[in-house]
């Protein structure tokens, strides 16, 4: 009897263990159903959605895909560049008589453009400032270049090729292009030729501080078109292939494209190679003060309303004594906000106002001072305080066996052949910064000196890649 009332009360509380059970299960359940509905990922509804879809034109689909005819149009324009020169180069009167040095070619490649048909091509500063030599690969063809002139303010420089007929590029308006406007990149990353990459202006007027140089311009262009070590010196060109810009720039920390890319405007490289076809250097007009970004901390720096509805314009710093501002005057603290036609915003607009000018231009300045707004003329001086053109003066001495021109830092060397300097083994583009311990700057001081002297010489200098090249030797 005890056995089944065991067996009775262990079944019936089996039985409730068991309803207890399913009941919590089908709570449970239902709560999660429910949370599953309050679930987006998760939610399904009942009808599908279905969007009225307006089919495109054709026609016009295509236009806003395709580049095979900017492509077509561009890059036969665009040049492939050798840069060759001489590391770890090691020079002595030793090394004359032994062949010894252990210095080492390097090739390092770029792009170019062919801007006029009779052989004038324009690439980065950047891309053959360490050569010794350069060559242009062109239509399965190897050219040996002649460097016309340098601008390392704004990253270009300008080539000649002995040839004719070439296909120049088809210049374009930097000015009008829009922000959200397909652009395509044509040039040779990584040593692939005629490569083609497309993209959108993604900002213009950009200030990235990778010019090195005592006044730099930069209002880059901002593309996400894919350039890449190699593409330097490249072009950059609208939806009908006409050239906006040439492809200077990443911002990358792998040193490969990372999405962003910059392009010297168009219309800042026309003159600057004109200048440099013409003169031989550029033509810089200074306005003879420092310009800032007029924002809250600089207009707080210089004591200036800050409760203002917005910081437009420029803000004039440091002027130069005597300079085309200060002459015109011009204050610190003033703001400009207009430039001949153009209104001013940013320190890289006023920037590319200003490189396209000469010196001895009357620009118009529409400045605000104390809450008025004024207008004045400037007169825009060159580096040198005047308003002349600065005419380059190359020495040529057959002697010697080369050309010497004044530089920044002393005396540079090239074309460099038979004579003197070949003789001793100068590297070309070589920069003689002092003899026998004395700082020269002027050309024709070297040149009477090697005419003139006999016995020991210590030459110091550096050469195309910026590296010390001291040299020794006898003059008998």
């Amino acid at each position: 009897m005890n056995t089944f009332k065991t067996i009775l009360v262990g079944f019936l509380a089996g039985l409730a263990g068991a309803y207890t059970f399913f009941a919590y299960q089908t709570e449970k359940t239902a709560r999660e159903q429910a949370k599953q509905e309050l679930n987006v990922n998760n939610f399904e509804p009942k009808e599908i959605y279905r969007p009225n879809i307006i089919e495109p034109n054709s026609a016009a689909a295509s236009d806003n895909v395709d580049f095979s005819l900017a492509a077509a149009k561009a890059t036969p324009s665009v040049v492939y560049i050798n840069s060759i020169s001489q590391s770890g180069a090691s020079y002595s009167y030793w090394d004359l008589l032994f062949g010894g040095g252990g210095s080492q070619t390097q090739v390092s490649s770029g792009s170019g453009v062919i801007f006029t048909q009779d052989g004038y091509i324009v690439t980065n500063n950047h891309v053959v400032e360490s050569a010794e030599k350069i060559q242009v690969l062109y239509n399965k063809k190897s050219y040996d270049a002649e460097l016309i002139g340098t601008d390392p303010s704004t990253d270009l420089a300008v080539l000649k090729i002995k040839e004719t007929n070439l296909p120049a590029i088809v210049l374009g308006n930097s000015k009008t292009l829009a922000v959200g406007e397909w652009v395509v990149a044509v040039g040779n990353p990584f040593s692939l030729s005629s490569t083609v990459t497309v993209g959108i202006v993604s900002a213009k007027g950009r200030r990235i501080n990778v010019v090195e140089d005592k006044f730099p311009i930069e209002s880059f262009i901002q593309t996400d078109a894919a350039i890449n070590p190699g593409n330097s010196g490249g072009a950059l060109v609208n939806k009908n292939g006409d050239l906006v810009g040439i492809n200077t720039a990443i911002l990358s920390r792998t040193g490969s494209y990372t999405g962003y890319a910059f392009a010297v405007p168009v219309d800042i490289a026309k003159k600057v190679v004109e200048d440099l076809i013409k003169y031989g250097l550029p033509q810089k007009a200074f306005f003879g003060g420092d310009v800032m970004e007029y924002d809250y901390q600089n207009a707080k720096k210089y004591d200036l309303d800050v409760n203002v509805k917005e910081f437009k314009g420029v803000l004039l710093g440091d002027l130069s004594r005597g300079g085309a501002a200060a002459k015109a005057g011009l204050q610190e603290g003033d703001i400009i906000i207009r430039v001949n036609e153009a209104d001013i915003n940013s320190k890289s607009a006023f920037e590319e106002e200003l490189s396209y000018r000469y010196p001895g231009d009357k620009v118009s300045i529409d400045y605000l001072r104390s809450g008025k707004k004024l207008n004045v003329s400037v007169t825009l001086f060159n580096k040198n305080g005047d308003t002349n053109l600065v005419k380059r003066k190359i020495f040529n001495d057959g002697t010697l066996g080369a050309n010497l021109e004044a530089v920044e830092y002393g005396v540079k060397i090239n074309k460099i052949r038979d004579g003197l300097f070949s003789r001793l083994g100068l590297p070309e583009n070589y920069t003689i910064v002092s003899i026998n311990r004395q700082r020269v700057k002027d050309p024709q001081e070297v040149i009477d000196f090697f005419n003139e002297f006999k016995g020991p010489v210590y030459l110091y200098g550096f050469n195309s890649s910026r590296q010390e090249v001291p040299l020794r030797f006898n003059l008998r």
